[in-house]
Parts: C-alpha cells; sequence; structure tokens
C-alpha cells in the first residue's frame, strides 16, 4: 500500500476548553449538534488540536454520519432496530421494553467521538455531522460534554 503523507505539524498543547452540552430529545432518532460544537469550537477560540466528545449516558450515543439526506437518519432507526429489538427476549426490562434494546444500541456505536480542528475548524467530511442518537422511546435530556484539547487562535 501506498499513500501521500501530509506534512506534520507539531506543538505543545496551550489550552485545554470544557463545556457541557444539554440536548433534549424527541424519542427514538438522531439530533444533529454539529452547530453547537462548531460554536464551542470558535467560542473557545481554538486552532489546531482535538475536540473530544463524551455522552453521560448508557441509552443514547454518539454518531459522525450523514447530514445531507434525512432518510439516512430513518433508515438508522430501522436498522439498529432490527439489530436489538423491543421485543427480544431480553431479562433486563425495569425501565420498559425499550431500555435493554437501548443499551445494546449504545454499546455498538458509542459514548465518545474526537474530531480534529485545524486552523480553528472541525475537519469533518463535506457531508459529515455530529449527532446524537436517542435510542429510548421516549423523550430524554441528555447532557454532553465537549472538550478542546490543542493551541488558541
Amino acid at each position: 500500500m501506498s499513500g501521500s503523507l501530509s506534512r506534520i505539524d507539531s506543538f505543545a498543547p496551550e489550552m485545554i476548553a470544557t463545556a457541557t452540552l444539554v440536548v433534549d430529545s424527541t424519542g427514538r432518532s438522531f439530533t444533529e449538534i454539529t452547530g453547537e460544537a462548531m460554536r464551542f469550537v470558535s467560542e473557545s477560540r481554538a486552532k489546531d488540536g482535538a475536540l473530544f466528545l463524551f455522552l453521560r449516558h448508557t441509552s443514547a450515543s454518539l454518531v459522525v454520519q450523514e447530514n445531507a439526506d434525512p432518510d439516512v437518519r430513518s433508515d438508522l432507526v430501522s436498522a439498529l432496530d432490527r439489530l436489538a429489538p423491543a421485543d427480544a427476549p431480553w431479562v433486563h426490562a425495569v425501565e420498559g421494553p425499550d431500555d435493554m434494546p437501548a443499551h445494546v444500541k449504545t454499546m455498538l456505536t458509542g459514548v465518545s467521538l474526537h474530531i480534529p480542528v485545524i486552523g480553528g475548524v472541525l475537519a469533518l467530511g463535506t457531508w459529515q455531522g455530529i449527532f446524537i442518537a436517542e435510542h429510548r422511546a421516549r423523550p430524554h435530556r441528555r447532557e454532553l460534554v465537549l472538550q478542546f484539547i490543542g493551541s488558541r487562535r
């Protein structure tokens, strides 16, 4: 395999900026938070480094996914429901029939992301957005920690 590696830039981190974002979900869905992440990077006066995102929940997750066609998000909800259906013979059902499938979906998709920041801009691809994937049927309030580590503008 051969590839083309860009010039390597190296620096010591100058700053760590941290904030909490609270998002109210609408029930089983994908809620885009790209704008809030971009605002955090901008208001932090971040230049080059990494944005870390961590969701403080076990029945919702964080994903980078297509942000152009909403049908993609609808299909992803359906796909996750097929992978972890509510009517499977789950043992854990204390919080309702959608709770254990939500835990499985979170395990599959994850609760943390890191995104490079270059020149104060998230290094996302053209069609990529950052989403909270709500795996429970009813709305929930979700808390997310954003942290930038790197240089300042």
